[in-house]
């Protein structure tokens, strides 16, 4: 006599539900770090740049970089040093050695966080006379930046470029390989990208110093 053998039935659950979890039950969010990635996560990695720059005294990309890594940001130091000129971080004199500071800070006198510095706390030197002048031309003539390749257009006032080219070529900034000034725009030619970045940063801590208000020292300087 033949024996028929019946199947064994199967438990069915809802797709997304573990085995032992009934389909009502609440499961708790999956824990990790939060996101890095995105205008969110550049957000946040150069908020911590700022942090950092306050609260320490960093003279290096690749300084900032190991302290990125160490709050959980994962980044290069081309990446870096884009958030360095995005950012407007330039170096200032700290002892014996440079370290970035914000644009804001610099125009304010506030020297680089660390140890105090040689001078007695007195905070950053202003810079020689050709910033001076720079600063107070570009208190009369703000000027709004763009680029196209390893150029930077500075636009002003009518006029004003030639001044202000002069006045570029007087001072210290010495990254750039020339500058073509017309009526109110200006050119500024690099050789390479570190170069332009590290003038843009400069740059960008010197208008803000004219925006800012211009130093008492600025208002009694000697100019050509």
């Amino acid at each position: 006599m033949a024996t028929t053998t019946r199947p064994t039935p199967t438990s069915r659950r809802s797709p997304g539900v573990s085995p032992g979890v009934s389909p009502g039950a609440q499961l708790d969010p999956p824990t990790g770090p939060p996101a890095r990635t995105g205008q969110a996560g550049r957000a946040a990695r150069r908020q911590a740049i700022l942090d950092l720059v306050a609260t320490r005294s960093i003279g290096s990309q690749e300084e900032l970089a190991g302290l990125l890594r160490e709050r959980g940001f994962a980044v290069t130091q081309a990446t870096v040093s884009r958030d360095i000129a995005d950012l407007g971080l330039v170096k200032a004199p700290h002892g014996n050695h440079h370290a970035y500071v914000t644009p804001g800070a610099l125009a304010g006198g506030v020297k680089p966080a660390g140890d105090a510095a040689p001078d007695g706390g007195r905070g950053l030197a202003l810079a020689g006379p050709g910033e001076a002048r720079l600063r107070r031309i570009l208190a009369d003539y703000p000027v709004t930046i763009a680029r196209s390749g390893l150029t930077l257009v500075l636009v002003s006032g009518p006029g004003a470029a030639s001044a202000i080219a002069q006045a570029i070529d007087e001072s210290s900034l010495d990254d750039q390989v020339g500058t073509l000034a017309g009526d109110n725009t200006l050119l500024v030619l690099f050789a390479d990208e570190p170069a332009l970045e590290r003038w843009r940063a400069r740059f960008g801590a010197i208008t803000a110093q004219a925006a800012a208000g211009i130093p008492g020292a600025d208002l009694t300087s000697t100019y050509p």
